[in-house]
């Protein structure tokens, strides 16, 4: 008894100087922070509010270059400034290689892709992926993409003749996975015109959001070392079996490993060579690091386009004189081309359209931070050297509503990105794709897409506000997820143009 007495005194002295040292650690350094929760440190928000509204309001409320902050007892810093989110995104990547978030050895699928996984192979499957989002390779994916496109516009009308309620997020997030379906995994779905297919099931539970789910996503991204100790996973593990099963049929379908050394058309046949050349050079490249890669590009890639494309929606029937600007653009573009369906040249070349997807994603970003993790100490200015693994995180969403850089941030004003305004945006103020090294290696088939699909629906409808909905900025955020989404079905009216 007098053993376990002790036992238990000492446990507790260490626990109190332990969390004595966590919690003046910001202070000691003369930080701007709130005072930590003793067992949850700065994450008191999670579960009750999005981390994307929290980082606006920390922004907001301390204005100043950086904020301190404890992800649970480690501490960690919030980045507000351009110039400091310059340095460790671009000039010193090499210090910031790293994220923190990872999803453990127990999830190979979400912890083996290229957005979870850190270095050496972190660089190793960026260079070769890259290849796939070439130009090039996006030019061999327009037929895909206007196909589905006219599927979209058909099952648009198709709803509105049947008096259907269109949720736009669902329309959109049934298009994007067939199309991001195609391009990753081969497979051809049919969820554009029905709204029903095998990988649109599997998409729909990446949608919903419940207990398990939420802590598993807030233990990958700010408590990794939970992960393994209670096998919480990125995807939903029906989910990883399906991909698994899906990805060794069309695998066999197209020749199986041994041949895979040809022209890639797609993202498999990128992963088919990849996993070719590894063996001919003995390096073990297992097969779920391939099937990771193609299912962070399907997740990655479906909602947060479909998302996207619903705030983009709602902006248009709310801001009139901006949707028919673009509309009399997007004519009079289609009668320079003959009347014929606008190729993605022509598309890349309407300027204000790409005015219109970029002023949403500032208002909207998908994910509005980016976390990394220091290799070596850091000095973050003539005040701040942080420690070695001290996490940090570039706050866009804040930068991003600063009126110090954006005029009037809280306005739907697509001419802000116009050539002759947009050359006057103060660098690495707007970032929602990232930039350095780590940036979306998706960005330019998210633009591809978008331009497609925004240039069908606004040629063919007229977008207009149903009553009893929200304007865009007022719209309930998803607490429990991640990402900046909303939490309720959203919808307009279309009106087919004549």
């Amino acid at each position: 008894m007098y053993l376990l007495l002790v036992t238990v005194v000492i446990f507790s002295s260490w626990i109190y100087v332990r969390w004595r040292h966590v919690k003046g650690f910001w202070a000691r350094r003369n930080v701007p922070h709130h005072p930590p929760h003793p067992i949850l440190g700065g994450l008191t928000f999670l579960q009750r509010e999005n981390p994307t509204i929290w980082m606006r309001k920390m922004y907001k409320e301390f204005k100043t270059p950086y904020v301190g902050t404890w992800m649970f007892w480690r501490p960690a810093l919030i980045i507000n400034s351009p110039e400091i989110a310059r340095r460790i995104l671009v000039k010193d990547a090499d210090v910031f290689r790293n994220r923190f978030l990872s999803s453990g050895k127990s999830d190979p699928i979400g912890g083996l892709n290229l957005f979870t996984v850190n270095e050496p192979l972190w660089s190793y499957l960026r260079r070769r992926l890259t290849v796939v989002f070439t130009a090039a390779k996006l030019r061999a994916l327009q037929n895909l993409i206007s196909t589905k496109t006219e599927q979209l516009s058909m099952r648009i009308r198709n709803d509105i003749s049947q008096n259907k309620f269109i949720d736009i997020r669902s329309l959109y997030a049934d298009y994007t996975t067939d199309i991001i379906g195609a391009a990753a995994f081969g497979v051809n779905g049919e969820a554009t015109l029905t709204g029903e297919s095998p990988l649109r099931s599997v998409t729909k539970t990446f949608m919903e959001y419940n207990l398990h789910r939420g802590l598993s996503w807030s233990s990958i991204f700010f408590f990794p070392e939970l992960v393994d100790i209670f096998r919480f996973s990125l995807f939903p593990k029906s989910s990883t079996e399906y991909f698994r099963r899906i990805f060794r049929t069309v695998v066999k379908e197209r020749g199986g490993y041994e041949n895979s050394a040809g022209e890639n058309r797609d993202l498999l046949d990128a992963l088919r060579k990849l996993k070719y050349e590894a063996d001919q050079k003995n390096e073990e490249i297992t097969e779920d690091m391939l099937i990771a890669q193609a299912a962070i590009f399907l997740f990655g890639g479906f909602d947060t386009t479909a998302v996207t494309l619903t705030y983009l929606t709602l902006e248009l029937a709310y801001n009139p004189h901006v949707q028919e600007k673009l509309y009399i653009e997007l004519q009079e573009a289609k009668e320079r081309s003959g009347g014929e369906d606008l190729d993605a040249t022509t598309l890349t070349e309407i300027n204000y359209m790409t005015a219109v997807i970029k002023e949403t994603m500032r208002i909207f970003p998908s994910m509005g931070w980016m976390d990394r993790i220091s290799s070596v100490d850091y000095r973050i200015d003539e005040n701040l050297v942080i420690p070695a693994g001290t996490p940090v995180y570039i706050n866009a969403a804040g930068i991003h509503l600063d009126d110090a850089y954006h005029q009037n941030p809280g306005k739907f004003d697509p001419d802000r990105f116009m050539p002759k305004n947009e050359l006057s945006v103060t660098p690495f103020t707007y970032l929602p794709f990232g930039e350095g090294p780590r940036s979306c290696i998706g960005k330019r088939f998210a633009y591809n897409t978008m331009r497609r699909t925004v240039a069908s629906v606004v040629l063919n409808y007229k977008l207009i506000p149903l009553p009893g909905y929200n304007r865009p900025e007022e719209c309930s955020i998803e607490k429990r997820g991640l990402f900046l989404a909303p939490d309720r079905p959203l919808s307009i009216q279309f009106v087919p143009r004549s």
